[in-house]
């Protein structure tokens, strides 16, 4: 029989996502924020490449986040609802890690597997901060998906994009639970 870790089962089994909107000061302090990310870090990835990193976000960047949100949104031709949604996570928001997916040229290891590292990373960084007692969520939205915004927000290169804003912070309420997928339904065993 393999070693069961029935702490770390149960945790995958219960673990629930904290609308951002819940989330309170205080956040991680960086050195609180350290181990979370180290978590995250561990996240397979084929042929070595990191294919993503980290930009921590703290709460006095989130203002510029937010009226940059709003200038882009104007540029776009956005309703005034879709830019008041997209800049709430940073006008509400504590402190956010943008995981960064970084596309690299390789041989081995193809772009598609690269941006499957790259989510992965989001939802290790997720649950590590779950883990760890913070309330997190994790966002994204039409402002994530927007290259003038994420060159001007972020300082992304030609090959780089959001794959996701985790946002960390107090938890201020137990989120109900949801509907779960029925396991059943989507599962198919092959046993030939």
């Amino acid at each position: 029989m393999p070693a069961r870790n029935d702490a770390a089962l149960e945790f995958l089994l219960s673990r629930r996502s904290r609308p951002a909107k819940t989330l309170a000061a205080p956040a991680p302090t960086r050195e609180e924020l350290r181990p979370i990310l180290t978590a995250a870090a561990r996240t397979p990835d084929h042929g070595k490449l990191e294919p993503w990193r980290f930009i921590v976000v703290e709460q006095p960047a989130m203002a510029r986040l937010a009226e940059l949100c709003t200038e882009t949104g104007a540029r776009l031709g956005k309703s005034p609802e879709d830019i008041a949604k997209g800049r709430s996570q940073f006008d509400l928001g504590q402190l956010a890690v943008a995981v960064v997916e970084v596309q690299t040229a390789s041989p081995k290891v193809p772009a598609i597997e690269q941006s499957y590292s790259a989510g992965a990373v989001c939802l290790s960084l997720l649950n590590a901060a779950l883990a760890a007692g913070w309330g997190a969520n994790w966002l994204s939205g039409w402002a994530s998906h927007d290259r003038g915004f994420c060159e001007a927000a972020f300082g992304l290169a030609e090959n780089e994009r959001i794959a996701g804003l985790i946002h960390i912070a107090t938890e201020t309420t137990a989120p109900p639970e949801r509907p779960r997928p029925d396991v059943d339904a989507i599962t198919t065993w092959m046993s030939a």
